[in-house]
């Protein structure tokens, strides 16, 4: 069906108006009312949990539960760690949301066997108590550089920066908690670990438990002394403890950071790419693949988190605009609505996102958004072969009628769509004739009879 240009425009304003009623269904849906909390019969204890490596996801995890324990009035928040380390800025976020944390927060590194190495050595030590399971360690954390997982060499003069650094942070609030600095330092400048009996004995913990439960019950009716120099006493009988677990989107962005998934990322991602360049039309290979390479950039911290969201929503754009030109038997729409949704998913801390973007939402949006977007650019594309309605070109093949009688060289009238214009003709046509503009030429149309018409000597 050929499409005139004012019907394309009213399709595209239809379009245009159920993206948006789409949109707003989205966000009222996302909108969902304030969870009505459970009834308590004690004080109410925050479970956390900081397992694997530490991570923008895991320190926006952070952020968002204590700042729930807050809004919720809970007694304390118990963080259970077990941490190799992690992204240096993301420790520094962490521990800046626990210093500032207007409830109380109790890091421990549990269970039994568990380390809270290098990164989190600095998160153990921040805390208003630090506590450790029997059979744990904590320490050894001297910062390094590393791209992908592997160190790279530093000069001299960067390596003290980065020391100096280090010892100074953990300095700053090491002092404040009353704990031991110059022994804490020894964890950076000579990457010492310590057992939790050490870490007892060396003042850098606060208590030794063999469980939550015998945490909980020590820390009953202890006072602590807040970053701030207040002093609050803990009161624990009977607590209720409830646990903050990952979003699904957060548990999706820190499972795509382990080794197992990082390393078939990036080999599906360039053989994907691969594939795509020496027997290229296949499409699939190519999607899939430039899809795996953004995560496996992600993965390795080449890319931000925010910046990995925002480049795989152009991929998605990307991907639409092909399936509008190209045929793909929809792999390029499921692949753009793949990417999109994930570059969505990615959106932690954006200026509008906040919070980040729940799957709902993502989904929700992201499907019209694809289906609409291909629609219209179908028909734009396809608009580019119509004739043009208007102007010049406009007037060639239009038929019209001649209302004064053409002669070989002199000039008529003809009266084309409701117009008269000057005429000239190659041979004598009567009054009265239908006739089709061949040409234009200034304000002078040149016409001939229309098929069947005929020519009348005048």
């Amino acid at each position: 069906m050929k499409l005139s240009s004012k019907q394309f425009e009213r399709m595209a304003r239809r379009l245009a108006g159920v993206a948006a009623f789409v949109v707003a269904i989205a966000i009222c849906c996302g909108l969902h009312p304030a969870r009505a909390q459970e009834k308590q019969t004690g004080p109410l204890v925050l479970d956390m949990k900081i397992d694997g490596e530490i991570g923008p996801v895991l320190a926006t995890y952070i952020e968002e539960g204590l700042a729930d324990a807050a809004k919720r009035h809970a007694s304390l928040v118990l963080i259970s760690m077990d941490t190799p380390g992690g992204l240096s800025d993301s420790t520094q976020n962490i521990v800046q949301h626990i210093l500032d944390s207007p409830v109380p927060v109790a890091v421990y590194v549990a269970p039994k066997g568990a380390r809270g190495a290098s990164a989190g050595f600095f998160i153990l030590l921040s805390a208003d108590v630090a506590a450790m399971a029997p059979a744990t360690r904590t320490g050894a954390a001297s910062p390094i550089l590393a791209v992908g997982g592997y160190v790279i060499g530093i000069d001299e003069t960067l390596r003290r920066k980065i020391m100096n650094d280090a010892q100074a942070f953990l300095r700053s609030f090491t002092e404040k908690r009353g704990r031991n600095p110059a022994l804490a330092e020894t964890a950076v400048t000579e990457a010492k670990a310590f057992t939790g009996e050490e870490a007892l004995k060396g003042n850098l913990i606060d208590l030794v438990a063999d469980s939550p439960e015998e945490l909980l019950r020590k820390l009953n009716g202890r006072e602590v002394t807040r970053f701030n120099g207040t002093k609050v006493k803990l009161e624990l009988a009977n607590p209720v403890q409830q646990a903050f677990a990952l979003s699904m989107r957060q548990a999706f962005l820190a499972r795509i950071v382990e080794p197992d998934a990082f390393f078939l990322l990036l080999i599906v991602g360039a053989l994907g790419l691969y594939t795509e360049f020496t027997h290229p039309g296949m499409v699939a290979p190519g999607v899939v693949g430039a899809i795996c390479m953004v995560l496996a950039l992600y993965a390795m911290h080449l890319l931000p988190v925010n910046l990995a969201g925002v480049l795989l929503i152009l991929v998605g754009i990307t991907l639409f605009v092909l399936e509008a030109k190209y045929t793909s038997h929809g792999v390029l729409l499921v692949g753009g609505i793949v990417a999109m949704i994930l570059g969505a998913l990615f959106l932690i801390r954006s200026p509008l996102t906040a919070g980040g973007v729940s799957l709902g939402i993502a989904i929700a949006v992201t499907l019209p958004f694809a289906i609409i977007s291909t629609i219209l650019t179908r028909l734009v594309l396809r608009s580019r072969k119509w004739k043009p309605q208007t102007g010049v070109e406009g007037m060639i093949g239009q038929e019209g009628t001649v209302v004064g009688a053409l002669s070989e060289g002199v000039e008529g009238m003809v009266r084309v769509h409701g117009e008269l214009w000057r005429a000239n003709a190659a041979q004598p046509i009567a009054e009265g004739t239908p006739v089709r503009v061949l040409r234009v030429e200034g304000l002078r149309i040149f016409v001939e009879p229309t098929a069947g018409a005929g020519s009348k000597t005048v």
